[in-house]
């Protein structure tokens, strides 16, 4: 009798966003020889930058600003500055118009965006200063939420804010509009209703973070970061390979271990009888949130927005007042499209002039609408951006649209057009995508989820494919 063949890998992982990859190095950093698989045609997932309207004009097709890139454990082990990576931030992070000319600004002292605030900045102080200066101890147990916290009154502290609704917190700490919608800008990244629990974590996190260590973008655009990761991967010896539309586990090479970086229904569509009925039903009662639509646009100039710190800004969040933003989100989440969309938007050209030819700008721009929802949003995003910068349309010289098929047909993961990898509710915040002490791994010994459908979740940070490595190395023994 002929002993079992050996496998040519240790691990196969397949779908090369930054979890796929960050999986795949935490794999080859102990030793394992690794294979990244991916369907499109280069590497990155979300994070991957194209030329979308004219030529010269490079667009992030998905991510684009990465506060969690800088605030990941893991990231920051990873030095990818020596792989090419380039952070540039830019002068303002946020900025939030409101009616009138003015705006709410995030500034990266804590102290400044106070002051910007008048009457909240007591307030803003008292929730973001000690948060601010302790982020670097409290990432590693904001990234890992499974695990015992290493500063349990820390995250108690976070905790205590994080779990409330975020309307509640806003009207609770702040009396003023710019503050609330500073701060209800910043908790619809959640893309969730402001009224549901735990909206108030995302905006936390990011305003800290906004402070802590910035809301950045990559030079030259977000492929970058994928770049760097595979060229840190291939340091390492590990293998990438594109183009490879991954059907069934049986078309792939012997392995010890297959990590998914997809959806909890890609991975059973491909696993099939290789994962028990039970565990098939549970994953595909996974659910996903609204989608989106997005625009990109190619501007003559800068977007002559009214208030002079939205020139300044990386990101700006475009919906006014708080009550506005929470009736737009509540339409997302509810099966309706809204008329008056809360709209974030990037401009990356501000800061990385790479972007675009010398004088010209680019602007991102998206809004959340139910899932597989087909009715273009176009006319209304650019009106919410005319409202705070007048002689916007004059600035337009082309556009690409993106609807929510468009982008699951794009990548098939982002179920409906879903680009966070599945609600964020209560119910599926900690226990996505099933309820679970280990939920990357699987009842079959060799698979495993990597994906953001996997605590901590959405972002650029890779800690989720880092958290399963390390469930994989626990379950498999040299």
């Amino acid at each position: 009798m002929q002993p079992p063949a050996s496998p040519a890998y240790d691990a196969v992982i397949i779908g090369s966003g930054p979890n796929g990859l960050s999986a795949a190095i935490a794999l080859a950093g102990q030793g394992w020889k690794t294979l990244v698989v991916e369907a499109g045609e280069t590497p990155g997932g979300g994070m991957r930058t194209k030329e979308l309207t004219l030529p010269g004009y490079h667009h992030d097709v998905c991510s684009a600003v990465h506060p969690t890139a800088l605030a990941s454990p893991f990231f920051a082990s990873l030095k990818l500055e020596e792989h090419g990576l380039r952070w540039i931030h830019p002068e303002v992070p946020l900025a939030h118009p409101l009616d009138g000319g003015r705006a709410a600004v995030l500034h990266r002292s804590v102290d400044e965006t106070a002051e910007a605030l008048g009457r909240d900045g007591f307030a803003y102080r008292l929730l973001f200063e000690r948060l601010t200066e302790k982020a670097s101890q409290l990432y590693p147990d904001v990234f890992t939420p499974l695990a015992f916290p290493r500063h349990p009154l820390l995250m108690a502290h976070f905790g205590a804010i994080a779990m409330m609704p975020a309307a509640l917190v806003a009207h609770a700490l702040f009396r003023t509009d710019a503050a609330r919608a500073l701060f209800a800008g910043n908790a619809a990244h959640s893309v969730l209703p402001l009224e549901q629990p735990f909206t108030a974590a995302v905006a936390t996190m990011l305003q800290m973070s906004a402070h802590a260590v910035g809301w950045p973008v990559a030079e030259g655009g977000s492929q970058r970061i994928a770049d760097a990761l595979v060229a840190k991967l291939a340091s390492l010896g590990g293998e990438v390979r594109c183009g490879w539309n991954v059907r069934t586990l049986e078309e792939l090479p012997r392995a010890r271990a297959y990590l998914f970086d997809t959806a909890p229904r890609v991975l059973t569509r491909i696993a099939g009888d290789a994962l028990p009925a039970g565990y098939t039903r549970r994953l595909n009662a996974y659910r996903h949130g609204p989608g989106v639509f997005k625009v990109d646009y190619a501007l003559s100039g800068p977007v002559p927005w009214t208030d002079d710190s939205c020139h300044k800004a990386g990101t700006v969040h475009v919906g006014g007042t708080l009550e506005e933003i929470r009736a737009s989100e509540l339409d997302a989440y509810e099966g309706r499209v809204s008329d008056a969309p809360f709209v974030l938007a990037a401009q990356q050209s501000v800061c990385d002039p790479s972007r675009a030819p010398a004088g010209k700008h680019t602007l991102w721009a998206y809004c959340h609408v139910p899932g597989g929802s087909v009715v273009d949003m176009q006319e209304r995003i650019t009106t919410q951006i005319e409202r705070f910068a007048p002689g916007f349309r004059d600035t337009i010289l082309a556009m690409h649209c993106f609807n929510c098929p468009q982008f699951e047909a794009y990548n098939q993961n982002c179920i409906g057009g879903d680009i966070v990898g599945g609600m964020a509710n209560w119910a599926q915040l900690v226990t996505r995508p099933v309820a679970s002490l280990c939920p990357y791994a699987t009842p079959n010994k060799q698979l495993y989820l990597c994906s953001a459908s996997t605590p901590p979740a959405g972002g650029v940070h890779g800690m989720c494919g880092w958290n399963a490595a390390q469930a994989v190395l626990r379950r498999i023994r040299p």
